[in-house]
C-alpha cells in the first residue's frame, strides 16, 4: 500500500488537502515529503481511521510508541511532532490538538 492509497483510505481528498496546505505554507519539498511521511505513518498506525475523529491522545500514544518502542531519536520525534501539528491545526483545521512533547 503506497502512502496515498493509505491517507485516501482513511480520507478521501486528505492527499490534496495535505499538499494545498504545504504550498499555502511555502515549504520545500524536503519537508513535504518529511510531513507526508509521517502523517502516514500517524494514520497507518491508527489502522486507516478517520483522522477528524482523532484527538490528542491519538498523537501522544503514536508519539510515545515511537520513542519507547521505536527507539526514535529527539530529531524524529520532534518531525514527526511538526508533522502532526501541521496535519491537525493546517490541514484539518483542529487548533486544540496539537502534540505536545512526548513523555
Amino acid at each position: 500500500m503506497t502512502f496515498i492509497t493509505a491517507l485516501e483510505q482513511s480520507r478521501t481528498g486528505l492527499v490534496a488537502r495535505i499538499s494545498m496546505a504545504i504550498r499555502a505554507q511555502n515549504l520545500n519539498q524536503r519537508a513535504e515529503q518529511n510531513y507526508l511521511h509521517w502523517i502516514n505513518r500517524f494514520v497507518l498506525f491508527h489502522d486507516c481511521e478517520d483522522p477528524e475523529t482523532m484527538n490528542r491522545e491519538d498523537c501522544e500514544v503514536f508519539l510515545n510508541y515511537l520513542k519507547d518502542r521505536m527507539g526514535a531519536s529527539r530529531a524524529k520525534l520532534n518531525q514527526a511532532r511538526q508533522a502532526l501539528n501541521f496535519f491537525f491545526e493546517d490541514v484539518l483545521g483542529k487548533r486544540n490538538i496539537s502534540a505536545t512533547e512526548a513523555a
